[in-house]
């Protein structure tokens, strides 16, 4: 966002408060967690990325007053703003689900959602010697929502690989009602569970753990009951949620996100804050690929408040997720707010290609590093 709105007005005072000094290309955690790429690769030094004549403030925001046009930070300084674009991500709650906190990472229980932990998730694969594998989604939101079942195939395939597949049971324990809330993609999904041998159950909200006795404990959310299933290697997807800074402010909606109009990305009481992103109450997948198409249309409409213009730029809620099927597999799901198919190639999408999986593993990410956060693109 700071890159393209630079690009598009370079006169204009912009400013970024992040404290991080490293950042993190996340979509390759899947691969790292499947042993085909080195965490290290995922990860660049922040300074590289903040645009040239941008502010960067390594501050972290706890409070909102947007009758004031101010934010607070930690460290107690006040930034007074003219528009102000929230794109603070999402938050993992961890502690939502009892016993996790402090697990993850140990005997068996693995999340490619933890970056501190996500080289134990090949290593529990990669040493597998058959059980039950039980791989879970949450009943929340959550970013990039195809994850959960990406590693759930590419461990499929390594302990196929490592010859204990027929010693092994494999469960997707999810909160959703199907395996993927676009029609044409869920059809081609089930094929690939079926053709698998993968054990399906849905509605099913991982609340517990049980390290000691390798027990996972799921609500049904239809019946209200619990479920017990033991496992020997147990991938948690975590509950998710807006960060709290936001859930408290007068910028949170229902849910707690930013409370944006879906189709302008302005807010809906603050017409000078916009939100984009994760912590955006877009009613979209949460993927860096629907933040592409956001982006654009939010500077737009940035920019044409500042002239004093109509905001005309609209987002349809396209987003895409690159549904990884096995080692050299992939689906490349591309959809809107309707659900309907907005795919980008001349071919079906619904097949399993190599060449969306090299797209994944090598033009995805050089995409993103050269052209997404340059505002390029």
């Amino acid at each position: 966002m700071a890159a393209r709105l630079k690009n598009e007005s370079p006169d204009l005072d912009v400013a970024i408060v992040d404290t991080r000094t490293e950042h993190c290309y996340q979509p390759l955690l899947t691969l790292v967690g499947a042993g085909v790429v080195e965490k290290s690769t995922t990860v660049r030094p922040q300074q590289d990325y903040i645009p040239r004549g941008v502010t960067w403030i390594r501050d972290a925001v706890v409070s909102f007053d947007p009758e004031k046009n101010q934010v607070h930070l930690k460290g107690g300084d006040t930034i007074t703003y003219d528009q102000l674009v929230v794109a603070a991500g999402i938050q993992l709650d961890w502690e939502k689900i009892e016993g996790l906190a402090g697990n993850v990472g140990k005997d068996g229980i693995c999340s490619n959602y933890d970056f501190d932990t996500v080289e134990q998730t090949w290593r529990f694969i990669r040493d597998f010697r058959g059980g039950n594998a039980v791989f879970t989604f949450p009943s929340t939101p959550i970013k990039c929502a195809g994850a959960p079942q990406k590693i759930m195939y590419l461990a499929d395939d390594a302990f196929r690989r490592s010859g204990v597949r027929e010693k092994t049971r494999i469960v997707f324990a999810s909160a959703g009602g199907a395996i993927f809330g676009v029609k044409k993609y869920a059809e081609a999904l089930q094929k690939v569970v079926e053709r698998k041998e993968i054990e399906t159950r849905f509605r099913r909200d991982l609340v517990a753990v049980r390290p000691k006795s390798k027990e996972a404990i799921f609500r049904h959310l239809d019946t209200g009951e619990e479920e017990i299933l033991p496992y020997d290697l147990l991938h948690v997807a975590p509950p998710q949620s807006a960060p709290d800074f936001i859930k408290q402010s007068p910028l949170a909606g229902e849910g707690g996100w930013v409370e944006v109009d879906k189709y302008t990305l302005q807010h809906v009481r603050f017409p000078n804050v916009f939100s984009l992103g994760d912590c955006s109450s877009l009613p979209t997948s949460r993927t860096g690929a629907a933040i592409r198409k956001q982006a654009p249309v939010l500077v737009e409409n940035l920019l044409s408040l500042r002239a004093g213009e109509a905001l005309e730029a609209r987002y349809d809620g396209y987003a895409s997720c690159p549904l990884v099927t096995g080692y050299g597999k992939l689906i490349l799901a591309e959809f809107d707010y309707e659900g309907r198919p907005a795919e980008s190639f001349p071919f079906d999408q619904a097949k399993e290609r190599y060449s969306m999986y090299a797209l994944k593993l090598h033009g995805l990410p050089a995409m993103y590093w050269n052209g997404m956060l340059r505002g390029r693109m």
